[in-house]
C-alpha cells in the first residue's frame, strides 16, 4: 500500500508539470508571448528594460509562432490578416537568423522605400515629419553616484532628469550599464542644450553601445496611411541618411525600420527584407520596465530601477 501512494505521488507530480508546460507552450505559441527589449533601436516608442507582450493571433501563425519553427517542417500562414504599414512587429531574423527582431513596419509588398538626405520617401513621396523637439538619451554607469549626476542646470537623479530644478519638459529615456568605461569623457556639451540643439551635426557619431548622455532630436512622423509616431534623429547626415538605392519589396515580404533611425539595424542595412513568414505579431503593451540601474532583489532601489509611469502603456 505505501508504494502505491509514493507511485500516486510521482505520476501527480509528473501530470501537473507535464500540463503546465503544456499550457505555457499553447499560451505562448497562440496567445500571448513576452519579449524584453534589448536595444535602443526602437527609441522613443520602446526603451531598452522595456518587457512586453506580443499578440500572436492578429497576423495568424506560421511554424516560427511555435516551438522549433527553425526546423522548417511547414511554410506559409494560416488565420489572421495582413500587417498594416505602421505597426510595431516582433519578427524573426531572415536566412537563418534565429534572433527576434523588433520593428515598425515601413513597407509593403510593392512598396519602394528610399532615404534622401535624412528623409524617409514611400512610394516616392516624401513622409512628412514635424513638430521637432529635444529628446536626451543617458546612458550611464550603474550608480554613478548613487544614481545622481549634475553639470549646471541640468541633473540626473535615479529615473528623473531635471532643468533647473523643475521636470524635464521633453522626452527622455535613462539606462543604466556595466559596460559604461571612461564615462565623464562621453558627455555632451550641455551648453548647446539650452537652446535645444546641437549648433551643427559637424560632431556627429553613433552612440550605439556607447556611454553619455546624448541629445537628438525628436519628430512626429506621419505615414501614408495616416499612422502618427514619434522618431528620433541624431542628423540628417548619417551614413543611412543619404542612399543610392530605392528599395522595391518583393513579394511575400515586408520593409521594416527603428524609430531611432540613426541607430537601427533594420532593412536598410543587415536585416533585408524580412519574408512574410517571418513575422511573430503586434507588439501590444509594456508590463514592466526598468533601467538596469541595480538588481531587482534589491529593493530599496527601485525608486531608482523602476519606470513605474511605463507599466500597461500600450506599444503604437
Amino acid at each position: 500500500m505505501p508504494l502505491n501512494k509514493k507511485k500516486n505521488v510521482a505520476r501527480d507530480w509528473f501530470n501537473t508539470i507535464f500540463y503546465g508546460v503544456l499550457i505555457a507552450i499553447l499560451f505562448r505559441s497562440f496567445l500571448l508571448e513576452p519579449f524584453n527589449i534589448p536595444s535602443g533601436s526602437m527609441i522613443p516608442t520602446l526603451h531598452v528594460g522595456d518587457h512586453i507582450f506580443v499578440q500572436k493571433w492578429p497576423y495568424g501563425y506560421s511554424r516560427y509562432s511555435f516551438p522549433f519553427g527553425s526546423w522548417n517542417l511547414w511554410n506559409g500562414r494560416f488565420w489572421g490578416h495582413e500587417p498594416e504599414v505602421g505597426d510595431v512587429i516582433v519578427f524573426r531574423g531572415p536566412d537563418g537568423d534565429n534572433n527576434d527582431y523588433i520593428k515598425r513596419l515601413i513597407g509593403k509588398p510593392g512598396d519602394t522605400i528610399q532615404m534622401k538626405q535624412g528623409r524617409l520617401y514611400i512610394n516616392g513621396e516624401i513622409v512628412p515629419r514635424d513638430n521637432p523637439r529635444p529628446y536626451v538619451l543617458a546612458v550611464l554607469p550603474k550608480e554613478p553616484k548613487r544614481g545622481h549626476f549634475q553639470r549646471g542646470n541640468f541633473e540626473i537623479d535615479g529615473n528623473k532628469i531635471y532643468v533647473d530644478n523643475k521636470p524635464a519638459e521633453f522626452n527622455y529615456t535613462i539606462q543604466y550599464d556595466d559596460r559604461c568605461k571612461n564615462w565623464s569623457k562621453q558627455f555632451i556639451n550641455l551648453s548647446e542644450f539650452k537652446d535645444g540643439f546641437p549648433e551643427s551635426d559637424a560632431n556627429w557619431r553613433p552612440y550605439e553601445n556607447q556611454c553619455g548622455i546624448f541629445l537628438l532630436t525628436e519628430y512626429t512622423e506621419t505615414l501614408p496611411n495616416g499612422v502618427t509616431h514619434s522618431i528620433v534623429e541624431v542628423t540628417d547626415e548619417g551614413p543611412m541618411d543619404n542612399d543610392d538605392r530605392v528599395f522595391t519589396v518583393p513579394e511575400n515580404s515586408y520593409f521594416f525600420m527603428g524609430d531611432n533611425r540613426d541607430n537601427s539595424a533594420d532593412s536598410r542595412a543587415g536585416l533585408g527584407f524580412i519574408p512574410r513568414d517571418n513575422v511573430l505579431g503586434p507588439a501590444w503593451f509594456i508590463w514592466y520596465s526598468h533601467n538596469y540601474y541595480s538588481p531587482m532583489m534589491a529593493v530599496w532601489n527601485w525608486g531608482n530601477k523602476m519606470r513605474w509611469d511605463r507599466f500597461g502603456m500600450g506599444v503604437d
